[in-house]
């Protein structure tokens, strides 16, 4: 009975010692995976937080790469720059729109101005008034009448206009046809009349120059035509020689007659014109058509003349109110 009691207990020693030993093992492991779960834990726990951060950042915002940034930032830029662009052109447009506005106003004031000293040019050529009654603000308009180009584009119509009738008329073949041209206001016996407003000195100047050259291509194109043609003047007799050379020097040669005024009553124009008309017609000649820029020169009965009246800057009366 002690032989088989000695095995027993050998081998249970034996198991409960490997029991103690895995026991130990096992409180070892323990111990370890507490201490694993203790630093999981604190990683868990630093992680956590970044990760709650990072959720935030999420939450508050989004995220672009540096691409998209770049697209976004020129998109920006150029509905900026576009909405600049804009503003800077309705700003522009209501400017001009005001401009064009005030332009117009102005244009229209000039017009009706210009019109009013038009008017009473007509006026006073027709009733023969004196210079001094002459509205003082038509000096400027004058100026502006020809430094604008207006007179000479007015000019060139009026020449157009009697070409038109010259092409389609034609002299008789007894050389009794005749035109007159009153060459009172292009060729001035006194050439120091154009200096009486300082102010509008050249503009007399080239408006007369503009005159004289019209006339004087169509003087030479009549010329060719076969019309003879009869000067008038209201300047005295006495200052043949002088007119003469003027228009000598200003390239009017080969005129048929000079006819200039023998009385010394120079103030009824219309009188001495229509003494002219009936010597001409009294030696057989027919007048075929009258050219003048005044209209004492132009006033005739006889429907069968055709007159052609210049267009002429209102400076004459400014002139005839300096000398008054």
């Amino acid at each position: 009975m002690s032989d088989s009691f000695f095995p027993v207990s050998s081998s249970l020693s034996v198991e409960l010692e490997r029991i103690a030993i895995q026991s130990h093992q096992l409180e070892v492991m323990s111990a370890y995976g507490h201490q694993m779960e203790q630093m999981y834990s604190a990683r868990s726990l630093s992680g956590g937080s970044e990760l709650r951060r990072s959720s935030f950042v999420l939450e508050s915002g989004f995220y672009l790469t540096s691409f998209v940034a770049t697209i976004l930032v020129a998109a920006l830029a150029a509905a900026g720059l576009l909405l600049i662009t804009l503003l800077v052109s309705l700003a522009m447009m209501l400017q001009s729109c005001q401009s064009s506005h005030a332009g117009i106003i102005e244009l229209q004031n000039i017009n009706d101005d210009y019109n009013y000293c038009k008017v009473y040019s007509l006026h006073a050529k027709l009733n023969n008034l004196e210079g001094h009654n002459f509205p003082s603000l038509c000096k400027d308009l004058t100026i502006q009448y020809i430094k604008g180009g207006q007179y000479a584009r007015d000019l060139d119509s009026t020449k157009s206009v009697m070409e038109d009738y010259f092409n389609n008329a034609r002299p008789s073949d007894d050389g009794l046809d005749v035109v007159l041209i009153d060459i009172d206001g292009i060729i001035s016996s006194n050439p120091l009349s154009s200096n009486l407003f300082q102010s509008i000195d050249n503009r007399i100047l080239e408006a007369k120059n503009l005159k004289r050259m019209l006339v004087l291509r169509l003087y030479m194109n009549l010329q060719v035509g076969g019309w003879p043609i009869i000067l008038l003047s209201r300047e005295h007799g006495k200052h043949q020689n002088v007119t003469i050379n003027h228009l000598l020097s200003a390239g009017f040669r080969g005129w048929s007659s000079l006819m200039m005024r023998e009385d010394e009553d120079s103030s009824k124009g219309n009188e001495c014109f229509s003494r002219q008309r009936n010597v001409i017609q009294t030696k057989g000649f027919r007048i075929r058509s009258i050219i003048s820029s005044q209209l004492d020169a132009l006033t005739v009965a006889d429907r069968g003349i055709r007159l052609f009246l210049l267009p002429d800057p209102i400076f004459d009366k400014f002139e005839q109110q300096r000398r008054a």
